[in-house]
């Protein structure tokens, strides 16, 4: 684990628990009794592994058996775990995407000159990274030799996926700073912006190969979309694009996509594994900001 990213879930973490949680209420309680039930169904014979544990805010670890381990590159993650459940749980403190590290020292690349240490300006800093990016591959090596030693029966994953883009974001502004990576214009096309999407896409759709390849059943909560408008909001029935599952009033919806565009049910189902649950809910995380989150229980086909 870089410490850079350890600084930085750190603060991310931080900023996420001071938000007012007072309206979570109805989110953590379906969020945790989805994960009980990936807990309870558990095989208690072989190991089970929970990623993205984090603060164990959405994972009820008092129906966890005993063979579970947390996997949180947070390294307060344990800790807050620990005095929120009083359970002191195996853990991996690692970067489960494996590609967080070559993102941060591909950024400094492009804001530094080699041999001078000198900052580029940011625009041509900017065209640098977005050109060096397409060749990053990521791969969690990492999560996939872990599983490949402990052989996992079943596998969680609490809200991890749709933090992907926001944490590389964060990675690279903190690169930047003091000055932005982005272009902000929004009548042209931003080639960073559009390159690190194209990052996230392969990072979520590589960990979720390994999960796919695993033989673990999965248990997967994640954010799909991010909604920013205080508007009247429904969910329609499961659609392709996923922006036509949501349905407002007037006004459009304004959307984000936090997985940049990968279909988690359509490439779990390409992988060979059985979708046995599915089922969505919106959550509201703040003011004007409401997170469209799925659930889905698969397993080897």
């Amino acid at each position: 684990m870089s410490k850079p990213l350890s600084r930085l879930l750190r603060r991310e973490q931080r900023a996420f628990l001071a938000r007012d949680r007072a309206g979570w209420a109805p989110h953590l309680a379906r969020a945790s009794a989805f994960l009980g039930q990936g807990l309870q169904a558990a095989d208690p014979a072989r190991p089970v592994l929970v990623l993205g544990a984090g603060s164990g805010l959405e994972v009820p670890w008092d129906l966890a058996p005993a063979s579970t381990v947390g996997w949180d590159a947070d390294p307060w993650s344990r800790g807050r775990t620990f005095l929120r459940h009083r359970r002191w749980a195996p853990w991996v403190f690692e970067d489960a995407t494996g590609a967080m590290a070559d993102l941060e020292a591909t950024a400094h690349r492009a804001v530094r000159e080699p041999w001078s240490k000198r900052r580029r300006d940011p625009a041509t800093a900017a065209r640098r990274l977005a050109g060096l990016l397409p060749s990053l591959r990521p791969h969690p090596a990492a999560l996939a030799a872990w599983i490949a030693a402990h052989r996992p029966g079943t596998i969680l994953a609490a809200n991890l996926m749709g933090q992907f883009g926001v944490l590389a974001e964060s990675a690279v502004e903190a690169t930047f700073a003091p000055d932005s990576p982005w272009l902000g214009d929004p009548e042209r096309p931003d080639l960073l912006a559009e390159a690190l999407e194209a990052w996230t896409a392969r990072t979520v759709t590589a960990f979720l190969a390994v999960l796919a390849a695993s033989g673990a059943e999965l248990w997967l909560v994640h954010d799909r979309a991010v909604v920013f408008s205080s508007g009247r909001l429904v969910l329609g029935p499961w659609a392709d694009p996923w922006t036509d599952q949501l349905r407002g009033g007037e006004a459009p919806v304004e959307a984000r996509d936090a997985l940049a565009g990968v279909d988690v049910r359509g490439l779990l189902s390409r992988q060979g594994l059985a979708l046995i649950h599915v089922e969505r809910w919106l959550w509201e995380l703040a003011p004007g900001q409401r997170h469209l989150v799925e659930a889905i229980r698969a397993r080897p086909a």
